[in-house]
């Protein structure tokens, strides 16, 4: 060792030798605290800078083992290392906005349990804040002259029935409210004189019944969606839309009022008007409503509102105006059944909305973002502007970046499906972005977009800006391989195999089929939650194969739909197709293959081994087995009714959910088995689990269940870190009693 020091030290190379001998480092369980992730990217008015928030995992000050999320602004003076931690301290900071000056951003923190909107300048000055709304606020938008901000607030039925400002007239709403043997609302406004008594007239028998909802001693529900992630919700919420002027002491104005949402809204250049999403029949209840219409309100909080998009049977969505306010693009799909958004363009002038153009993209897009990108000729002397929208979407592995010419309808693809864009804004020729490839979870860089095409993708000339997880360049990592498959569609299936990270000539390896959940998500190299997970496993001496079966997202709505009344036996064909390829290669032990997935692809996994044997081990992770009880279960309920056209009371639905569940064929299941399930789930319903698990353990089959305490559906990705831990830990240590190359049975 000390000769090889000595000649890489007079070679000069010393650096690269220091490298290499730290790059054989494997990761480990606890990198996962490691990974610094680049969130929300704005860049100033000027282009000159850009903003970006950062999310880490830091350990707990007050409780030993445990961790925490931290979210904080940075600044980017757009070179390399030119960076600057704008918030710091326990309270995280989030959802930032350039004032139209450049000179202050507005952000979102906590302040008593509750977001509110800060201000800073970036003179130096301390951010001061601006809002105290006792329902909070969030998503902040300077108006175009930069005198107020736009913002979103989560108000209660309760809170609405009582504040003078969102509901003037003491209005109840207009929509039922579905009790039971009540012609109308009124209850909701009880009669205050009235005194608690269980023992008294039928009216202070209900002001007691009332009081115990007060103190939390019942839930009485009359919803329908009452379900939300961890726990139940009786009561409805609502989002509204608020302006405040940006100085000290200044009050909110609503500017919507009732018993409804108002999503996603954005100013009109003008200042004058604001466009929003909102249900398109507000006579009907909330939760029964699915159709979304497209509006406009006035800025000043008169309350004017006009309908510019609305249909039964679609929804309208993501709405982005064009600098100049002449154009409009959004989204808009069927309100019910497997859809994908289809991107469109239309004329926007004032209050009314024509000459809708339907754009030929088959992809799920988002993050719309219009930009001037040059001067085109008119026959006047000042050229007019001409515009381009810029967005995302899933597609083949990846998150590319795409141009749609509003002219042409042309949509170009910018970057290539190995990597993928989470977060972007534009700055004159260039994009500042937040980007996931294989060598790097989460970077900040810059790129030039002239010429970008997806044979030459701006990544790949791309300056990096940040180094929040260079530590990963003392690590080694698996490559994944892309192969593709022609199932008994016709459909091309891509996935993609991951060897071990530290393949020796002539051993045989485990092999770890992982699959997605969704059933819509995508995986591939530009995913970015599966990253810390998909290395693990492969410095830890699995191989790992993981393919995007008919129904994911990112192919096409073709694609998307090939799993409607199927979840099971062709999604299944698919993956096992892949397992198969991969099964073939020289360092596969055929004998120690083992098999997990998520959600959807919790229920695939039970599916699988109640159907197939060459699986050692599994792990079926918050799964759905039984679709029948999952319409009680879970929130995701209406996926029985979009996936299988009907009700479980409808007897041709019903034959249609036994077949596709895999509880039906619980007595074939052989494979020892691990199920978890967060104890808080409410997406997919713990019972799922405890259903499977006991019926397997009645019939006397190796079966494990774990129950993480509090955790909800989305513990994998954002639950508690000691939980993430100890979820990826339990994989292996299964895992490791059967294919382990020393298995401990005792």
């Amino acid at each position: 060792m000390k000769k090889l020091l000595l000649l890489a030290t007079a070679l000069g190379l010393l650096p690269l030798f220091a490298r290499a001998q730290t790059a054989s480092q494997k990761i480990v369980a606890t990198d996962l605290t490691r990974i610094k992730q680049v969130g929300t990217v704005k860049t100033a008015p000027d282009g000159s800078r850009a903003v970006y928030t950062l999310t880490t995992i830091e350990p707990d000050p007050e409780k030993k083992e445990e961790y925490e999320y931290k979210t904080h602004l940075y600044l980017s003076g757009l070179k390399t290392g030119d960076l600057k931690a704008l918030t710091h301290g326990s309270e995280s900071a989030s959802q930032p906005d350039w004032s139209p000056d450049g000179k202050s951003i507005a952000f979102v923190r906590s302040v008593k349990g509750k977001p509110q909107i800060f201000v800073m300048p970036l003179d130096g000055g301390e951010a001061w804040q601006l809002t105290k709304l006792p329902y909070g606020a969030s998503g902040p938008q300077w108006s175009p002259d930069g005198q107020r901000i736009l913002f979103t607030a989560s108000a209660s039925l309760s809170d609405i029935l009582t504040d003078s400002l969102l509901n003037p007239g003491k209005m109840v709403p207009a929509w039922s409210l579905e009790k039971p043997g009540f012609a109308t609302n009124q209850f909701i406004k009880p009669d205050k004189t009235v005194k608690p008594n269980p023992d008294g007239s039928l009216a202070e028998i209900r002001a007691y019944l009332n009081k115990d909802v007060e103190d939390k001693k019942a839930k009485v529900i009359n919803r329908l969606n009452f379900q939300g992630e961890s726990t139940t919700e009786p009561e409805l919420r609502f989002t509204h839309l608020y302006s405040i002027d940006v100085k000290p002491d200044a009050r909110p104005k609503p500017l919507t009022r009732g018993f409804y949402s108002f999503q996603a809204p954005v100013w009109l250049p003008n200042g004058q008007g604001i466009l929003a999403v909102t249900d398109r029949d507000t006579l009907r209840h909330p939760d029964r409503e699915q159709d979304a219409a497209l509006i406009w309100l006035a800025a000043d909080g008169s309350g004017k509102r006009v309908n510019l998009l609305a249909e039964s049977g679609k929804t309208y969505f993501s709405p982005a105006i064009s600098p100049d306010g002449r154009q409009l693009a959004f989204l808009t799909s069927s309100a019910q059944g497997v859809n994908v958004g289809q991107l469109t363009v239309a004329t926007l002038n004032g209050t009314a909305v024509s000459d809708l153009q339907p754009i030929a993209f088959d992809r799920a897009a988002g993050n719309l973002k219009w930009k001037t990108v040059a001067a085109a000729a008119s026959g006047k002397k000042k050229p007019a502007p001409a515009y381009a929208v810029f967005f995302t979407a899933p597609s083949n592995g990846g998150f590319p970046l795409y141009r749609l010419d509003p002219a042409t309808k042309q949509v170009t693809q910018l970057s290539d499906f190995n990597s993928g864009i989470n977060s972007f804004d534009l700055a004159g020729n260039q994009v500042v972005f937040a980007k996931t490839e294989v060598a790097n979870p989460s970077e900040l860089y810059i790129a030039a977009l002239t010429g970008a095409t997806v044979q030459q993708p701006f990544t790949e000339k791309a300056t990096k800006l940040s180094s929040h997880n260079d530590w990963v360049a003392g690590k080694t990592l698996s490559f994944p391989e892309k192969r593709t498959y022609k199932n008994s569609k016709g459909q091309i299936v891509e996935y993609w195999i991951m060897k071990p990270t530290a393949l020796a000539t002539g051993k045989k390896y485990p092999l770890l089929l992982n699959m997605h959940g969704g059933p819509t998500a995508m995986w591939g190299p530009g995913e970015p939650s599966m990253w810390h997970e998909f290395q693990y496993f492969c410095s830890q001496g699995y191989g790992i194969v993981y393919a995007n079966p008919r129904g994911s997202g990112g192919y096409g709505i073709d694609f998307q739909r090939a799993n409607v009344k199927d979840w099971g036996t062709g999604p299944t064909e698919d993956v096992l197709a892949a397992a198969t390829d991969a099964a073939r290669e020289a360092w596969v032990d055929t004998s120690r293959q083992v098999i997990t997935g998520g959600s959807y692809a919790g229920y695939l996994t039970a599916w699988i081994v109640a159907h197939d044997n060459r699986f050692k081990a599994a792990f079926s992770q918050r799964g759905v087995y039984d679709l029948t009880t999952f319409m009680g279960e879970g929130n995701a309920w209406r996926l029985v009714p979009n996936y299988f056209g009907g009700y479980p009371w409808q007897k041709p639905a019903q034959e249609v959910l036994d077949a596709n569940s895999p509880y039906t064929f619980v007595e074939n299941i052989r494979t020892p088995l691990l199920i978890k399930h967060g104890e808080n789930d409410l997406r997919t319903g713990v019972i799922q689990s405890e259903m499977l698990y006991k019926s397997l353990k009645i019939l006397g089959r190796p079966v494990e269940y774990v129950r993480m305490p509090g955790a909800t559906h989305e513990l994998s990705r954002t639950g508690n870190v000691r939980q993430r831990i100890d979820r990826i830990l339990r994989i292996y240590e299964f895992f490791e009693r059967y294919v382990g190359e020393k298995t401990n049975r005792q």
